[in-house]
């Protein structure tokens, strides 16, 4: 399993945000298409039914973020506070124009550093192309999965891997 940008890889299986446990949310991107998760939301949506795939409420990098996490994970450790893991909205827009908002938990516990949002909503984007970009990005990002062992990769593979499922085949 690994965590590449908002996307977290584990044995093929490509999840937007963290990999839900039992019955937490979470959005599962399949060669059929964007399945929500967890017991407060379910749903298929085919992928010639997706219009845009977009992501808010996502925690970005920075020093005053990083504070206020330490802070909070002192406060709910230190005082027997709650254990709500952050979340992000995964926001599906239908070919009707109709949106559907999904949620998923983030898997960066202090966020995800702002080159690697930006680059993981790119790939959001092309996986809306239509089926060629679909089929090619997600099965690049299912076979890295497969390949792959040890965790996630240094920040500077992972801004390279979410370019290189970002950019157009020759």
């Amino acid at each position: 399993m690994a965590m590449v940008g908002l996307f977290w890889i584990a044995e093929g299986d490509v999840y937007v945000g963290a990999k839900p446990a039992g019955l937490a949310p979470g959005v599962r991107l399949t060669p059929e298409g964007v399945l929500a998760l967890g017991d407060k939301q379910s749903g298929m949506w085919p992928w010639e039914d997706v219009r845009a795939l977009t992501v808010d409420d996502v925690p970005v990098k920075s020093l005053k973020r990083h504070v206020g996490v330490v802070v909070d994970l002192a406060l709910t450790v230190g005082l027997g506070g709650g254990d709500e893991a952050p979340t992000m909205t995964v926001r599906l827009t239908d070919t009707e124009g109709e949106e559907t908002e999904l949620t998923a938990y983030t898997a960066a516990a202090v966020g995800y550093s702002r080159t690697e949002y930006d680059l993981s909503r790119h790939v959001l984007t092309r996986l809306t192309e239509g089926a060629g970009t679909l089929l090619t990005t997600l099965a690049a990002m299912s076979d890295w999965g497969r390949r792959h062992e040890g965790g996630s990769p240094r920040a500077a593979e992972r801004a390279e891997l979410l370019r290189e499922w970002g950019t157009p085949s020759s």
